[in-house]
């Protein structure tokens, strides 16, 4: 059996080497190389062209989930190079955003040796790899796909945690600090819940979601 090539992108360097320390203890695993933000990471996958490529979402302490856009130049860039997110974050739209941006797989970084490294070879094998928070995650968001008569299924608990603050009139600013997270991601949610709900402002999307009883 060919080995299977794997690639870490993780800012911690710690984490990287303990990663690479238990993968090759594993037979047929390989770490070809290492990178710490996204500019390495894609001259990491160019020259070493790992199989799988296990990317962190999260690689720096300033920025929200710059992963997502890394996922999403590899997939489109290294398509042979396939994308398994191993990250500390379970947030659903995290999750979602992922799999839309190409990653084949999602686990939480408490997951056990033996599900990454199963993870790591039904990537390798083009399937698709979850642990049991996120699968969970996964099977909603495609129940909801195919019943398109329900906008207010797609909504999730943090879209609707930022509707009910934007009814208030807080800016995106301002939803940021009550929920401890950036700006740049509530405006973000803002916008998926926006598309969602079929409104072109966020008021519209305040009066959509008060006549479904969303909020």
């Amino acid at each position: 059996m060919n080995e299977i090539r794997i690639g870490i992108v993780d800012d911690h360097s710690i984490l990287r080497q303990g990663l690479r320390a238990l993968l090759e203890r594993e037979p047929g695993l390989q770490v070809v190389g290492e990178a710490a933000s996204p500019a390495s990471a894609m001259a990491m996958v160019a020259q070493a062209r790992p199989d799988v490529v296990l990317l962190d979402l999260k690689l720096s302490a300033g920025r929200d989930c710059e992963g997502l856009s890394l996922c999403a130049a590899v997939t489109e860039r290294f398509p042979a190079s396939r994308v398994l997110v191993l990250t500390a974050f379970a947030d659903e739209w995290l999750i979602l955003e992922a799999i839309k941006q190409g990653a084949k797989g999602y686990l939480v970084k408490d997951v056990d040796l033996t599900e990454l490294i199963r993870a790591v070879r039904a990537v390798h094998r083009s399937e698709s790899a979850f642990d049991s928070r996120t699968a969970s995650v996964v099977v909603r968001w495609t129940r909801n796909k195919h019943d398109p008569g329900a906008p207010g299924q797609q909504i999730t608990p943090r879209e609707r945690e930022i509707l009910v603050l934007l009814a208030r009139g807080l800016s995106n600013a301002a939803i940021g600090k009550r929920l401890y997270i950036s700006g740049t991601t509530v405006k973000f949610h803002v916008g998926n819940v926006m598309r969602k709900l079929g409104a072109s402002r966020r008021a519209e999307a305040v009066y959509e979601a008060s006549k479904i009883g969303l909020i």
